[in-house]
C-alpha cells in the first residue's frame, strides 16, 4: 500500500482530523462520521477505516479520562460479547458485501431517533437491558465494516440514560471497546501491516487529541437544554451522512 500522507504534512487531514474530534469533545461520538468521507476523498476508504479505528482508541481514552466521573461504567459488560459477535460477522460480510443497504437502513433509524430526540420524545430506560444484544451486535457489525458505529452507541444510551452530560461521557467509553474489537479482527486479517498506516497514525493523533481536548472545554460553556438538542441534531445529521454515503455506493452498483 502507498503511503497517503508524506511526513511533509498534510494539512487538509490535520484540519479534518482536529474537527473530527473537537465534535467528538462535544457530543461524545461523530468524529468517524466527520473524517471518514472527507479523507475518503483522497485516500482509499481500505486506508481511512482502520486509521480513523486506531485514533479512536487513545482520542477515545482521553475523553473518557477528561469525563470520568460522569461515565455509566455498567452498560459496556453487556453489550461485548454481542460486539464481538457483530465483528465476526462484519468481517465475514466484508468479503461478500459492501453492506450498503444495511448502511442505509442504519442511516433511517439513527434520523428517527435523532428527530424524537429533537421533539422531546425520548425518554430514558425505554428499552430493557437484554436489548443490550441486537444493539451490541449492530455496534460490532457497523464498527469493523464501516467504522461510524457512533450513531448505534448514540440511539442505544438515549434509550438508556436521560442525561445529556452522561451520554456524552459514556459513549467514548463504549467507542474504546468497539474500536478495540475492531482492531483486534482487522489485525487478524491483515489489515494493520501497513507501515503507513502506524506513520499517518503517529502524525495524526496529537491533533486529534487537541480536538478533544478542545471540545472538552467548549463543552464546559454549554448548559443541559443546549447539549441535548445539539446531541439529537447532530445525530440526525450522523444519519443523513450514512443515508448518503448507503446511496453514492448503490448508485455505483447500478449504472456499473
Amino acid at each position: 500500500m502507498l503511503f497517503y500522507m508524506p511526513i511533509d504534512f498534510d494539512f487538509y487531514a490535520m484540519a479534518v482530523v482536529l474537527l473530527g474530534y473537537f465534535v467528538l469533545g462535544i457530543a461524545g461520538f461523530g468524529s468517524a462520521l466527520i473524517i471518514v468521507p472527507l479523507l475518503a476523498w483522497n485516500w482509499p476508504l481500505a486506508f481511512v477505516v482502520p486509521l480513523v479505528l486506531l485514533i479512536d482508541v487513545p482520542a477515545a481514552v482521553l475523553h473518557t479520562g477528561l469525563n470520568f466521573r460522569q461515565v455509566m461504567w455498567r452498560e459496556l459488560p453487556s453489550l461485548l460479547p454481542s460486539v464481538v459477535l457483530g465483528a465476526l460477522v462484519g468481517i465475514g460480510l466484508i468479503q461478500w458485501t459492501d453492506g450498503d443497504g444495511l448502511l442505509l437502513a442504519l442511516g433511517f433509524y439513527v434520523i428517527y431517533i435523532g428527530w424524537q430526540g429533537l421533539k422531546g420524545a425520548v425518554t430514558a430506560i425505554r428499552f430493557k437491558a437484554t436489548s443490550s444484544h441486537p444493539f451490541g451486535f449492530a455496534m460490532g457489525l457497523v464498527e469493523t465494516m464501516f467504522g461510524t458505529a457512533g450513531p448505534v452507541v448514540m440511539s442505544w444510551l438515549s434509550q438508556r440514560v436521560s442525561d445529556p452530560f452522561v451520554i456524552r461521557a459514556t459513549m467514548p467509553m463504549t467507542i474504546i471497546g468497539l474500536s478495540s474489537i475492531a482492531l483486534g479482527m482487522v489485525g487478524v486479517s491483515g489489515g494493520l501491516n501497513d507501515l503507513s498506516l502506524w506513520q499517518n497514525f503517529a502524525v495524526l493523533l496529537p491533533f486529534a487529541l487537541a480536538g478533544v481536548w478542545l471540545g472538552h472545554q467548549f463543552s464546559k460553556l454549554i448548559s443541559a437544554a443546549v447539549l441535548r438538542p445539539f446531541i439529537y441534531g447532530f445525530l440526525c445529521l450522523s444519519g443523513c451522512v450514512l443515508c448518503a454515503r448507503a446511496f453514492r455506493g448503490l448508485y455505483s452498483f447500478f449504472i456499473n
